[in-house]
Parts: C-alpha cells; structure tokens; sequence
C-alpha cells in the first residue's frame, strides 16, 4: 500500500476538506503525508503608459508568501498531529504548480499524490486549466483525486 504521500494545498476550503481525507486515508494506511505549496513567484510589473504600479517589493512579496505558506502547511500538520500521522512541510515557489507538486512527489520519495479537483467545467476550465488534471497527465506517480 502506500506509505508517503505528498498532499499539494491551496488553502481553499476544497483543500481544507482533501487534507482530512488525505490524513484519514494515511492514517488507516500508515502513512506519512508530506504537505506542499507552491508559493507564487513575484509578478513582473510592466511600466508605460496604463501600466499598474505594484508598491509591493519583492522581499516584502516573499514575506507575505512565505506567511501564507506557513498558515496553509501548518493546518495540515495540525490535522496530521491531532490523528498520529507523521507530516513533514514543504513549500517552494513556482509559477507552474503542477509541476512543483510533481517535483516535489518524486524529490521526497512519495509514492502517491493526494489531491483535490476544483470541478471547473465548460469555458471556465478551459480557460484556467486545471492543475489536477495537469499532474494526472503528467505523473508517473499515482494520484488520488478528491472531489
């Protein structure tokens, strides 16, 4: 069965909801859970006429996500400590989150993705993508999809 799982969050309510699962599933498994984020990259601002001026710098941007990284991860290992299953935390920053998750299930041994789908149909999900159907088609390790 499986022994370590990455559990990629956002911190939405839907991911709130996957990480109970994902701590019930490792938990009846005996797992470990390795939970991740992908924290943004700092957006490049553009100056000319109509540009948008981001008073935001850099360090202070890193700040900021390494903050919500922290308050994300750290609910997960809340979960994971208050049902006994060992977690470890990893946040790294990327613009391209599916391929962060990936990277980061091959990089720290796990042999399953646990993560949750948004459900976005129609022209929404062609146009915002769906990270979780861009790990499916591109892991080589198995996912677990909650929805």
């Amino acid at each position: 069965m499986f022994k370590h799982i990455l559990l990629p969050t956002d911190g939405s309510e839907l991911s709130r909801e996957t990480a109970q699962k994902a701590v019930s599933f490792a938990k009846e498994s005996g797992a470990t859970i390795t939970a991740f984020y992908a924290k943004p990259e700092y957006p490049v601002t553009y100056y000319g006429e109509g540009a948008l001026i981001d008073p935001t710098t850099p360090e202070k941007f890193s700040e900021l996500a390494d903050k919500q990284a922290e308050e994300f991860l750290g609910q997960v290992e809340q979960l994971c400590g208050a049902s006994g299953v060992k977690c470890q935390k990893l946040a790294v920053t990327s613009d391209i989150p599916y391929e962060a998750i990936i990277d980061a299930a091959e990089k720290v041994g796990c042999d399953l993705i646990f993560m949750a789908s948004h459900g976005r149909k129609g022209i929404t999900g062609l146009l915002l993508g769906s990270e979780t159907n861009k790990v499916l088609t591109h892991s080589k390790i198995p996912v677990l999809v909650y929805r």
